[in-house]
């Protein structure tokens, strides 16, 4: 795929999560949130890609997939651990979440988030991973009581 579809595959799916976890949850989320990170806040701004209107659920949105081959992405789980360490600077929330794109491989055992989350959880805290599958609009939460 061209490098340059890619922008419109994480906007495609960003509105795709938007819609499915509002619905699951409940709750108006919106997208493209500037909300103040850091210490002390106020002095920088970081996008994330959803939250609701008081700022009570935030999470970012992973459009990612197993290399053609089953091996790990490597790259893009480093993109993965820098939303999380994003979302630790939005210590308000009460439900922080990175929401990724159920994707299997027949080489694998495990989705792309199940993966994710038994390999990088150490680094979670109090932030979810969420799994949702574009098809059916099943989700399914990784964290805290997984």
């Amino acid at each position: 795929m061209d490098n340059n579809q890619n922008p419109a595959r994480g906007a495609e799916f960003e509105r795709q999560a938007q819609d499915i976890l509002s619905e699951h949850f409940g709750v108006v989320l919106q997208r493209a949130c500037a909300i103040p990170i850091g210490y002390p806040p106020l002095l920088k701004e970081h996008q994330f890609d959803l939250a609701t209107e008081d700022l009570k659920c935030v999470g970012e949105c992973k459009n990612i997939s197993w290399t053609e081959s089953g091996n790990v992405p490597s790259a893009k789980m480093t993109s993965v651990n820098q939303a999380v360490f994003y979302l630790t600077f939005v210590s308000d929330a009460k439900y922080r979440f990175v929401v990724m794109k159920r994707d299997t491989h027949p080489r694998r055992q495990e989705t792309l988030a199940e993966y994710y989350y038994r390999t990088y959880r150490h680094l979670l805290g109090e932030i979810f991973i969420i799994e949702i599958d574009i098809t059916t609009k099943a989700v399914k939460e990784f964290g805290k009581s997984s």
